[in-house]
C-alpha cells in the first residue's frame, strides 16, 4: 500500500533560519529520504512553495473562480509531502516518525492513497 506523509510547520519558522541552519535542515531531510530509499519505502518526496504562490480554485454561485493564495488561513501550512510504500498504517507511522520536521515542532498528517 502507498501512503501520503503530508509535512505540516510554521511558514514564519523556516524564514528565520540563517543559511547554515538551512543547509543543516537540508542535510537532515536528505538522510531522511537517502533512509527512505536504502529500506525499499521511497516513492516521492517534494516540499511546496509558499501559500503566497498559491492559487485556490472555487465555485461560487454556479462559477468557477481563482483566488490568491489558499483558501484556509492557518498558522501550519503543508510544506511538502513524501509517498511511501508500507505494508500497513503502522509501519506508515514508524516511517513517519524518523522525519525531520518534528524538530522544528512540524506534524506529518498520514493518509493510506486510495487504488483507483
Amino acid at each position: 500500500m502507498q501512503y501520503i506523509l503530508l509535512l505540516y510547520a510554521q511558514e514564519t519558522g523556516y524564514g528565520t533560519l540563517s543559511e547554515a541552519e538551512k543547509s543543516a535542515w537540508w542535510a537532515k531531510i536528505n538522510a531522511y529520504n537517502d533512509g527512505l530509499v536504502k529500506s525499499g519505502h521511497y516513492k516521492l518526496t517534494s516540499g511546496l512553495q509558499s501559500p503566497s504562490t498559491a492559487k485556490t480554485l472555487t465555485r461560487q454561485n454556479g462559477k468557477l473562480e481563482t483566488v490568491d493564495g489558499p483558501y484556509a488561513e492557518t498558522k501550519d501550512i503543508v510544506v511538502g509531502f513524501s509517498i511511501v510504500s508500507a505494508a500497513d498504517y503502522a509501519e506508515a507511522v514508524g516511517l513517519a516518525k524518523g522525519n525531520p520536521v518534528f524538530d522544528e515542532g512540524g506534524m506529518i498528517e498520514i493518509r493510506q492513497i486510495l487504488k483507483l
